[in-house]
């Protein structure tokens, strides 16, 4: 079941005095957190917190929160996790969020042979890398691109990929 509320960064620190935070985005930039006019200091959305204003500077996103107006209440948000609405979110199809990725079980769509779960997802610039941990605790490195990952089946928690030779095959 997909989570309602994702991480979406986390407050790593304070920008000037009037309590403007700096936060690490968690999410593919600063600049796709920006859109963000809501959001919440727990994974259920329990607390939210109005974005008065939000700009990107090197790869952080700064926001001034409404009640948070000193570097004093800055501070107390330090080391915080924000979490984004799902429903507030518009990605481009074919993008997934990584909380929905993270635990799913990897086959091969040809031999249906279990791999492992997805423990993470890395980003190199070119294209995303998943991280798949077998049952065994050895870690393999897939690209997520088209003809590696072939399908995504959330319902049924699986990923179904064509592995490249050599990512599975054991030498001895």
């Amino acid at each position: 079941m997909q989570k309602q509320y994702l991480e979406a960064g986390k407050i790593v620190g304070t920008q000037g005095v009037r309590g403007e935070l700096r936060i690490e985005p968690w999410c593919d930039s600063a600049e796709f957190l920006k859109g963000f006019h809501t959001l919440y200091l727990d994974a259920e959305g329990r607390v939210p917190v109005q974005v008065l204003s939000a700009r990107v500077r090197r790869r952080q996103l700064v926001v001034s929160l409404d009640g948070v107006d000193s570097v004093e209440k800055a501070d107390a948000y330090r080391g915080r996790i924000l979490y984004l609405n799902r429903a507030d979110a518009s990605i481009p199809e074919g993008s997934y969020f990584v909380d929905d990725l993270l635990g799913l079980s990897v086959y091969d769509i040809d031999t249906f042979v279990y791999y492992g779960t997805l423990t993470d997802v890395m980003r190199t610039g070119a294209n995303d890398v998943y991280q798949v941990t077998s049952i065994d605790k050895k870690n393999y490195l897939i690209p997520a691109v088209e003809p590696v990952v072939r399908k995504i089946d959330f319902d049924k928690g699986k990923i179904f990929i064509r592995p490249i030779k050599g990512i599975f095959d054991h030498e001895d």
